[in-house]
């Protein structure tokens, strides 16, 4: 694997809540901490949960020699680590977190306890790669309102966002003020990750969440994973978009919290 630029890890602004084991929740490219919303109470009445904005995302703003590489991203995620005095923690990524998830995972194994990818992926394939370009385009040659019908309609499920207008609403109005350019800087990125050869190698206790109705990251990724990864578990969700921690935030919990049981109470501690 050729070496990845990255600059010197930078503080992460995050939302802490409860005790206990902690869980890392990572959001996707232009995105924030706020995606967990619905999900972090539950999870904080077991688990110290950290929910960081990634470099140049929400509140955490990008030094001026970010380079955006998974390498880079993942030497914050572990300073994160050190600056909570947490050896190790179980991961928990959705999208282009799922993918900085699972590439902590396969190079610090040391550092988690288990991993969770929520609409993740295993190599990004030409349909993600042209959503990805699609979207860059749209907001370059017609304007922000444009792009933020276009995310909508790419990123949620029908039947929600017509249960969910005034989140559309406020999306459009986000979308007008926010900088997108840590995110596109980010999925060029995830344009070339590929972690098909080392899939096989995760060692550590694996759920993968996938949504049938997923526009952006096919269902079939979902298989693709379980198959590949030793025991790994998954949970499919039927009409369910790409966001599931917004659209499903009670199942995701549900899962999560008995897959991070299971682990919790059968754990030793893994080899490096």
């Amino acid at each position: 694997m050729p070496a990845e630029a990255a600059g010197a890890p930078t503080d992460l602004k995050c939302r802490t809540e409860g005790s206990g084991p902690a869980v890392v929740l990572l959001h996707g490219a232009g995105g924030s901490h706020t995606v967990w919303n619905e999900v972090i109470p539950g999870l904080a009445k077991q688990f110290l949960v950290l929910a960081p904005d990634l470099r140049g995302h929400g509140r955490t703003p990008a030094p001026t020699d970010s380079h955006f590489t998974f390498a880079e991203m993942m030497g914050d995620v572990v300073r994160l680590l050190d600056d909570q005095g947490v050896t190790s923690a179980h991961l928990v990524g959705l999208s282009g977190g799922a993918l900085l998830a699972l590439r902590t995972t396969l190079d610090r194994p040391d550092r988690v306890r288990s991993l969770t990818m929520v609409s993740g992926a295993a190599y990004t394939d030409a349909h993600t790669r042209a959503i990805a370009e699609r979207w860059s385009e749209t907001y370059a040659k017609e304007g922000p309102d444009r792009f933020a019908l276009r995310l909508l309609k790419d990123l949620y499920y029908p039947d929600w966002i017509e249960a969910n207008l005034d989140f559309a609403d406020t999306l459009r109005e986000q979308v007008k003020h926010q900088d997108f350019a840590p995110a596109v800087h980010w999925s060029k990125s995830m344009a070339a990750f590929d972690e098909r050869n080392r899939i096989a190698t995760v060692a550590r206790p694996t759920l993968i969440v996938q949504a049938m109705d997923d526009a952006v990251v096919d269902a079939s990724h979902g298989r693709i994973l379980r198959q590949s990864i030793p025991g790994a578990k998954i949970r499919i969700l039927a009409e369910t978009g790409h966001i599931v921690p917004m659209e499903r935030p009670q199942e995701l919990l549900e899962a999560l919290t008995t897959f991070l049981q299971s682990v919790e109470s059968s754990r030793v501690v893994p080899p490096s």
